[in-house]
């Protein structure tokens, strides 16, 4: 190695064994999957010289001090700090280059690593692919941040690069090829080595890594990525693989594949001396959403990231922030406990919890919605599905909620087989009121349109949002049999309508404070109401809009706008989605000019 590379501070202790005692020890908090992990280094310490397994301590010592002693860290209050790893990295760090083989290869050829976001493992691997690059003796050495696209290995990559810059001892060394955020290449002339991003989708073939990093594995649909870089492994001695990742949502994707057999092989269920894991996990029993002190299990950097400090860090801020949040949300819960606690979970969760929806529930005669301001959102089914129309009615003095009325209609043609079919009391709903039946075997869109007539005349209704792919035999028919409604608003079923609308529609079941233009009123038009009860909404406790409460699912875009998706759904969802159309365009509504919508005069 030339006398250029960067020296590192050798003399430190046993980190990695001291890691593992102390977690075996109890005294750092870590779950099952770390414990095994933890367990299995210390057997292998004392049998795995009988597989031909050879633990260096140099080895492990020199890759540690590389990051305490040349790297820094990058990004607000760390800018410019040094590197000091938390125990659990040294672990990682240390296992991964202190473990050979009696014939001179490196022991783990692949690496799986699964920690709660923000944990640090991405400048963790951009340090592991720097000390690949320049300190780990390998001539013509080729470092790759791999992903599927390439936008996404840039992001490991700029961390990387980041280091490079703030380190004296790297900056003076490497090559840069590109400026500021266009870096593309890292070159040690030492050893004619590179470190560059590479993604699946540029077609390239060939690689052969020294060093392999994976970001976001939970992200790669297939194992493109992951068998490009394993197959350009097997002509280097030291090559190793390095994935790091969050939990995901789907055990069929190559991140559950390796997830299982990480946990199957630190368990000592299945032997394989050459892949290393390192999962964090909960214990059976632990809930995040209940109990803070098994946050640190799943977020091992947790009280690591101001020293001397533990309760009100930025982590610990940020997790009960996002806790918070997902309250009473099963989608947004299920996010946070995938990211943010390392719980795999169904790809598709439930958006409303039943606490949340059983809690805005309030039935209230129907004078006290008489001649009160309200929209309606339209769901029609195409043939023979359910049919929504449901009605949300403004705050009023004497009634300061949201209201939400709901109306279904399904054929009653064969209600048992539907019963079957869909698993729920039709005929029961039918008898008690909750649901009504059109004549045929196919919804009788007149009958509905009739009915609407009915309502409509009934309530003071403004305007109706419907769904335009399926409205233009309504149309038709209304036009055919001289049928007046109010306004009929076509909403959009994507992301632009769907997402201000699904928003807006959690907001007032939660009780979330109001936003000034939730309503198109200046707010000097309207009297100032309670904020806590006058955006709240509530329903009557349908059991048909239960039902479609209950299986709807949320789906994003990627900048995070949502709406219900039907193809994703337990059940039937009409309802929801009808109400979410009614929360939009009653979010648009304006109000009656020069009067407060809340003014006596323009309720009953």
């Amino acid at each position: 190695m030339s006398n250029e590379t960067p020296q590192t501070n050798t003399s430190v202790d046993d980190r990695v064994a001291s890691f593992a005692h102390a977690v075996l020890a109890g005294e750092i908090v870590a779950g099952p999957n770390v414990r095994n992990a933890c367990k299995r280094h210390l057997q292998d310490l004392e049998h795995g010289p009988a597989r031909g397994l050879v633990w260096v301590q140099e080895l492990a010592d020199r890759a540690i001090g590389f990051f305490e002693d040349v790297l820094c860290l990058n990004g607000g209050e760390y800018e410019g700090k040094p590197f000091l790893l938390a125990p659990w990295q040294s672990f990682v760090v240390g296992s991964l280059f202190g473990w050979m083989t009696e014939d001179g290869f490196r022991r783990f050829r692949l690496a799986y690593i699964e920690t709660g976001k923000g944990s640090g493992k991405s400048p963790l691997v951009g340090g592991i692919g720097l000390y690949g690059l320049v300190s780990d003796g390998e001539q013509r050495a080729e470092v790759y941040a791999a992903a599927t696209k390439r936008d996404q290995a840039m992001i490991l990559f700029r961390d990387a690069v980041s280091m490079v810059n703030m380190s004296p001892l790297l900056s003076k060394r490497l090559l840069q090829s590109g400026r500021d955020e266009k870096v593309w290449n890292l070159f040690y002339p030492n050893t004619n080595s590179f470190f560059r991003p590479i993604s699946a989708d540029e077609g390239q073939s060939g690689p052969r890594p020294h060093i392999g990093l994976l970001d976001e594995l939970h992200e790669h649909k297939t194992a493109t990525t992951v068998n490009m870089m394993r197959a350009g492994t097997k002509n280097r001695r030291k090559a190793m693989v390095v994935m790091i990742t969050n939990s995901g949502s789907d055990k069929k994707t190559v991140c559950g594949q390796y997830h299982d057999l990480g946990v199957r092989i630190c368990a000592g269920i299945e032997d394989d001396d050459s892949f290393f894991a390192f999962i964090c996990s909960l214990d059976e029993g632990d809930d995040p959403f209940k109990d803070e002190a098994c946050w640190p299990k799943v977020n091992p950097s947790l009280d690591y990231i101001v020293e001397g400090q533990t309760d009100g860090i930025p982590g610990r801020k940020y997790l009960r922030e996002q806790v918070q949040a997902a309250r009473g949300l099963p989608a947004q819960e299920s996010v946070v406990r995938r990211l943010n606690f390392c719980e795999w979970t169904q790809a598709d969760a439930p958006w409303i919890s039943w606490g949340v929806w059983k809690q805005a529930e309030e039935r209230v005669p129907m004078r006290l919605l008489r001649n009160r301001r309200c929209v309606g959102g339209l769901d029609l089914a195409s043939t023979t599905d359910l049919t929504a129309f449901v009605l949300i009615f403004w705050p009023a003095p004497h009634d300061p909620h949201w209201r939400l009325l709901p109306y279904f209609w399904i054929p009653d043609d064969d209600l048992q087989g539907r019963e079957d079919r869909d698993k729920v009391p039709y005929a029961m709903w039918v008898k008690q009121g909750h649901l009504e039946t059109t004549p045929g075997r196919a919804i009788s869109k007149l009958h509905v349109l009739r009915r609407l007539v009915t309502i409509c005349a009934y309530f003071d209704v403004e305007r109706i949002a419907y769904d335009r792919w399926r409205i233009e035999d309504l149309l038709q028919l209304m036009s055919e049999y001289d049928i007046a409604l109010p306004e009929m608003v076509g909403f959009g079923q994507g992301y632009k309508d769907m997402g201000p609308a699904v928003d807006e529609f959690e907001r007032r079941l939660l009780g979330l404070a109001p936003e000034q233009d939730a309503i198109d009123l200046d707010p000097s038009e309207w009297e100032v109401v309670d904020s806590e009860t006058v955006e709240t909404l509530r329903h009557d406790g349908n059991p048909v809009m239960t039902w479609c409460a209950g299986n709807a699912v949320i789906v994003s875009d990627p900048a995070n706008n949502r709406k219900a998706d039907k193809a994703k759904a337990t059940g039937r969802i009409d309802g929801i989605v009808a109400s979410i159309m009614a929360v939009g365009i009653s979010s648009k509504a304006a109000g009656p000019t020069g009067k407060s919508i809340y003014d006596e005069g323009a309720g009953i």
